[in-house]
C-alpha cells in the first residue's frame, strides 16, 4: 500500500480523531480580537508551527518513529502539555487514533497520545518520517484554518491562501524537527499556551478546546 495514501488517509478530516471539535484556543483569541483575519491567522499559525505546539508535535512524532517502545516519548508529551486542555486534546485524539488503527491495520498501539500515535503507526507500517512529518504538521494547521472559518468571516478561499503561505514553513518546520532529539525540545509560544488555558473557562464557546 502507498505510504502516502496511509498517511492521507490518516489525516484526513474524515478519520475519526474528532479533530474538527478542537481549536487548540484559536477560539479564545478570535474571541479576544488578536485573531481577527486572514493575516492575523497566518501569523498565529506560523507562531505555533515554528515555535509552539505544532513543532513539539512534530519531535514527539519524529521521537515516537524512531523508538522502539514509544511509552516514555508519550510520558514526555503528556508532562509537555502546558494546560488541562491541551492534554486533553492530545490524548483523547491519540486514544482514537489507536482505536482505529488497531482497528484497521491490526496495529498494536493503545492510549498514546496523537502526535506519538501517528509517529509509532508511521514506524510499524514502514512508513518515512520525511513523507509523515509534513503531512501531520499540514493537517494541524488545516484543521486550524477550518476552524478559523467556522469562528471568522472567513472564507473558504481566504482559509486556502492562509494555508499556501504556509507550505514553506510546513516544509522547514518538518525537516528541522526530523533531526530535532527529544532532549531539545521546547516551546516558546506563549501567548497560545495562555490562550489555551484561558479556554477552559471561556463562556460561550463551541469547541472543546
Amino acid at each position: 500500500m502507498s505510504a502516502a495514501l496511509t498517511l492521507m488517509q490518516w489525516l484526513s478530516p474524515a478519520f475519526p480523531v474528532g479533530a474538527f471539535a478542537y481549536s487548540h484556543g484559536l477560539e479564545q483569541v478570535v474571541a479576544d480580537g488578536t485573531v481577527h483575519d486572514a493575516d492575523s491567522l497566518h501569523d498565529w499559525l506560523e507562531a505555533l508551527i515554528t515555535h509552539g505546539s505544532g513543532r513539539a508535535d512534530a519531535i514527539l512524532l519524529a521521537a515516537a518513529h524512531g523508538a522502539d517502545d514509544p511509552a516514555f516519548v508519550d510520558a514526555t508529551a503528556r508532562a509537555f502539555a502546558a494546560g488541562a486542555e491541551r492534554l486533553r486534546e492530545t490524548d483523547l485524539q491519540g486514544g482514537a487514533f489507536c482505536d482505529t488503527a488497531r482497528a484497521v491495520w491490526g496495529l498494536d498501539i493503545n492510549g498514546l497520545t496523537y502526535p506519538v500515535a501517528v509517529g509509532t503507526a508511521a514506524r510499524a507500517m514502514a512508513i518515512p518520517l520525511h513523507e509523515a512529518l509534513p503531512l501531520y504538521l499540514h493537517a494541524f494547521a488545516s484543521n486550524l484554518v477550518s476552524v478559523a472559518q467556522r469562528a471568522l468571516p472567513l472564507g473558504q478561499t481566504d482559509g486556502q491562501r492562509v494555508l499556501a503561505r504556509l507550505a514553506l514553513t510546513l516544509s522547514a518546520s518538518a525537516k528541522s524537527a526530523a533531526k530535532t532529539p527529544l532532549d531539545a525540545l521546547t516551546s516558546t509560544s506563549f501567548a497560545a499556551d495562555i490562550a489555551a488555558m484561558r479556554h477552559e473557562t471561556l463562556q460561550p464557546r463551541i469547541f472543546r478546546t
